[in-house]
């Protein structure tokens, strides 16, 4: 019984199908990484994935892949440029902070990954999302405003600030966003701001705060020292996940 277990599973695993992707933007290559499941058939609902402020990681290809186990296709978009993965915690915020301060270049580099998205032969047109993870958080919302022709996007612990808030009104997705209560580095104004500029706009959105959570709550890899300001916190992160399935269920309906 336990042989006929793990056979199933190792057969089910080999299911999915992820795979780097080269693609140029600007004369430029970047390096973004699919994944599906090949015992779904037909044209599937597609979600984009914007990466942390890290780049591209082994955190955003696994969330790829639960995405794909779920019967999506799913694209991690590259941000940064192929290879370029910082490490160091300034440098990180360095790239981060170049590309928040450039909406413009941000955007333009969001719309190339859905484009990356939207070429992928299984995905229904007609059926897509955007999620993304602390400053991919920010990056989701960008897309938004920048009027992608999406159903919904999902920001995770992301940041809320927006230096052109009229910008909203470019808004064409449903709008979730998933947000520690306790998360030090996203201040209470960019909140209130956030929900007012959305209410201004008339756009249908969520917010979904979680007790005793603060910043990166969905990562293993942040520690569970709320002390420092980004910590793991298991019972957001299921939760979390468990509502983004729900909103795309509902919109890929």
């Amino acid at each position: 019984m336990v042989a006929s277990a793990a056979l199933l599973s190792g057969l089910a695993q080999a299911a999915i199908v992820a795979k780097d992707v080269d693609y140029k933007v600007a004369g430029e290559t970047y390096q973004g990484y699919v994944a599906y499941d090949s015992r779904f058939t037909g044209k599937l609902p597609g979600v984009l994935i914007v990466h942390q402020w890290g780049g591209l990681t082994d955190y955003e290809k696994m969330r790829a892949r639960q995405l794909a186990d779920l019967g999506y296709v799913a694209f991690c978009v590259d941000i940064y440029g192929k290879g370029i993965r910082p490490t160091d915690p300034a440098e990180r915020g360095e790239y981060a902070g170049f590309y928040k301060n450039d909406r413009a270049l941000f955007r333009r580099n969001l719309m190339a990954g859905l484009d990356q998205l939207k070429a992928q032969p299984k995905v229904d047109q007609g059926k897509l999302g955007a999620i993304g993870y602390c400053f991919g958080g920010t990056g989701v919302l960008e897309l938004a405003r920048a009027g992608a022709n999406v159903k919904g996007v999902v920001s995770f612990h992301g940041g809320l600030d927006n230096p052109n808030p009229q910008d909203a009104a470019h808004i064409r997705a449903e709008v979730m966003v998933l947000h520690g209560a306790d998360d030090p580095f996203v201040p209470k104004k960019d909140v209130e701001a956030f929900k007012a500029e959305m209410k201004a706009a008339k756009k249908k959105f969520t917010f979904i705060e979680y007790a005793g959570a603060v910043h990166s709550f969905t990562q293993k890899e942040a520690g569970n020292d709320n002390s420092k300001g980004a910590a793991y916190n298991e019972a957001a992160d299921k939760a979390s996940f468990i509502q983004m399935r729900a909103f795309f269920a509902r919109l890929f309906k």
